[in-house]
């Protein structure tokens, strides 16, 4: 375990747009990793996506030490990966890919212009699993955590007596929550939680929360208020704080710079035995980009 200090904090944290070469003119909000909150548990990088009107094209491109979580919250994604994996993805629905050494995915629109929101997230892996070998997995039916006021769709991990299927090698949760009413629901007190409002306004731990907004909630909670005048959207993340520091670049989570540097160079040199072959694409694939100048280190919680 880290030596995070066990106790509830609501720390806020502004998103930051970044540009996203594979969607057509199209810039996402990034919440994690910021540069005092790496992970939130093992989740170590969010976007998200519109809504907006657009026609997704992320070629072929590799992941390592990772895994995907892809959740629309409008459109239809198709994903492909070197698994031999085609699967569309619609709003509700899971696609869940992990990485392990390396595989290589795409992810297009199922149609061309159409309005997609969508949020993208990766959960490191443990170092025991992080260079084992990829899986993709489909949850098309997610079970559901309901009280009054609020039905939390659970993504990852359990809330309450709602236990998602999904694969999870570090004790995780991730759930769509939707309120109608205030609402209280139970956490687990060694998780560390965070809240990202999707939509509407919302009062959380006390803290007043507009949209876009990423709320820390820190570690020590057994329960969580929310509160909303009307209707309203947020996601949660949860785990057991995550005992490595990362190196993250690119599409890649590692723990050295040559073990980074080792998967951009065999991405570039097309090693089909690590990454494999993502069919329907030909050759069209995204190159790495170069490395810095500079050593990559790992991020260390401020």
């Amino acid at each position: 375990m880290t030596n995070l200090e066990e106790r509830p904090v609501a720390e806020r944290y502004e998103t930051r747009e970044v540009p996203l070469g594979g969607v057509r003119g199209m810039s996402v909000r990034r919440t994690l990793p910021q540069r005092a909150l790496p992970t939130v548990g093992a989740w170590c990088f969010l976007d998200q996506f519109g809504p907006q009107r657009t026609q997704m094209r992320v070629l072929p491109h590799p992941h390592i030490g990772l895994q995907t979580v892809t959740w629309p919250l409008t459109g239809e994604i198709r994903h492909r990966d070197s698994l031999g994996s085609d699967a569309v993805l619609r709003p509700s629905q899971l696609n869940l890919m992990t990485s392990g050494r390396g595989v290589a995915h795409s992810e297009f629109s199922l149609t061309g212009d159409q309005l997609l929101h969508a949020l993208q997230l990766w959960v490191a892996l443990p170092a025991d699993r992080a260079a084992g070998q990829p899986a993709f997995e489909r949850h098309p039916d997610l079970p559901a955590y309901e009280t009054k006021g609020l039905v939390a769709t659970v993504i990852i991990g359990a809330l309450g007596d709602a236990t998602s299927p999904a694969t999870a090698y570090t004790p995780l949760l991730g759930a769509d929550l939707a309120l109608t009413a205030s609402a209280t629901i139970p956490l687990r007190k060694d998780f560390e939680h965070a809240a990202l409002v999707l939509d509407g306004f919302v009062t959380i731990a006390g803290q007043s929360v507009e949209p876009g907004l990423l709320l820390y909630l820190g570690t020590g909670r057994d329960e969580l208020r929310l509160g909303t005048d009307g209707t309203a959207r947020v996601l949660l993340l949860g785990g057991e704080p995550f005992p490595d520091n990362l190196v993250m670049w690119w599409n890649f989570v590692g723990r050295s710079h040559q073990e980074i540097a080792a998967a951009r160079d065999d991405w570039e040199t097309h090693d089909h035995d690590r990454f494999g072959l993502v069919a329907g694409h030909g050759s069209d694939r995204i190159p790495a980009p170069p490395l810095p100048a500079v050593r990559l280190t790992p991020r260390h919680r401020a």
